[in-house]
């Protein structure tokens, strides 16, 4: 296994690296991730556990039986990486996506609707 697919094991599943960019600013909450991300909340915590389990990052436990999440050394590491991908994001735009032409959606084009039988 190449470096780069290990790497993807740990931040490739979608939101990991959302969540890890947050917590570069520092601790957050479990409720201010959800509500700052709008991701569900089955998602964000199969999300905080995979990234603790691969000691990207650590729970802190707060009063009245709350959670924090922090960087490990291990996630302040990524910070380059995550730099490095929005500034790649805003230097090369995704193309934006062309429409259908009108015969592609229409009821007339053929096999469109048509049982065979």
């Amino acid at each position: 296994m190449s470096d780069l697919a290990a790497a993807l094991d740990v931040v490739g599943p979608r939101w990991a690296l959302l969540i890890v960019e947050r917590l570069l600013d520092g601790p957050q909450r479990y409720g201010d991730l959800q509500g700052d991300l709008g991701i569900g909340t089955a998602i964000l915590a199969a999300r905080l556990r995979e990234l603790e389990e691969a000691g990207v990052l650590r729970r802190l436990p707060l009063k009245h039986n709350t959670r924090a999440y922090a960087l490990t050394e291990r996630g302040e590491a990524l910070r380059e990486a995550i730099e490095a991908l929005s500034s790649w994001a805003a230097r090369v735009p995704a193309p934006v996506p062309t429409e259908a032409p009108d015969h592609a959606t229409s009821p007339r084009s053929p096999g469109v609707g048509r049982q065979d039988g």
